[in-house]
């Protein structure tokens, strides 16, 4: 009996070493820790999260950033942020990794930009529906510090969201984690008029 336990318990032991290898840790970093230039960033509707990824499955990887825009609940667009796969440049040397993305949410067009070790990419512009004062930017961790996310997937990580538009004309920003809503149902879901989703990928 004592032996049945311990090979249960051995084994269940093992898939967990193994469900660790394939998982990353992601935390992150919001804003400025100045609260000047943080209270300036708010007025420019500028947004700057760090995200650090953290485990052996991204070493020797390379990742890619994506944004797909929604309307009306439909995919009306996507495009590449980043890439790269493009070159061993652009590769995960050790365990851990962090990106940095910047956001400005202009009068008419929304500006992105992601940073990473020693570069910088290329800023992409998107237009927007309405003033960028209705939009908002959300990411995915809720009310968690630290999120475990299966690296070889499509995961999403940031949305810029306008507000759920109520009957009485009134509007409201959802929170955009909810884990079970898939982040391209959201517009369907909350009744979210436009919205993009930035994605990561690693391979």
């Amino acid at each position: 009996m004592k032996i049945k336990f311990l090979l249960t318990l051995l084994f269940f032991a093992g898939l967990s070493a193994a469900y660790g290898q394939k998982t990353v840790q992601l935390t992150k970093q919001y804003g400025s820790s100045n609260k000047d230039l943080q209270n300036l960033m708010n007025f420019e509707n500028i947004y700057f999260e760090k995200l650090s990824f953290t485990g052996k499955a991204i070493r020797s990887k390379s990742y890619r950033v994506t944004l797909k825009e929604f309307t009306d609940g439909k995919l009306t667009d996507s495009a590449i942020l980043f890439d790269g796969t493009e070159s061993d440049f652009f590769k995960v040397q050790s365990d851990s990794l962090s990106v940095k993305f910047a956001f400005k949410l202009e009068e008419d067009q929304l500006k992105v930009q992601v940073f990473g070790a020693g570069f910088g990419s290329k800023k992409s512009y998107f237009p927007l529906k309405s003033s960028g004062d209705r939009y908002a930017m959300k990411d995915f961790f809720g009310s968690k510090d630290t999120l475990k996310q299966d690296p070889l997937k499509t995961n999403a990580v940031f949305a810029v969201i306008t507000p759920t538009l109520h009957p009485d004309g009134s509007g409201s920003y959802c929170e955009v984690a909810q884990y079970d809503i898939a982040p391209e149902a959201l517009g369907r879901h909350s009744k979210i008029p436009h919205y993009f989703v930035v994605y990561i990928t690693f391979r």
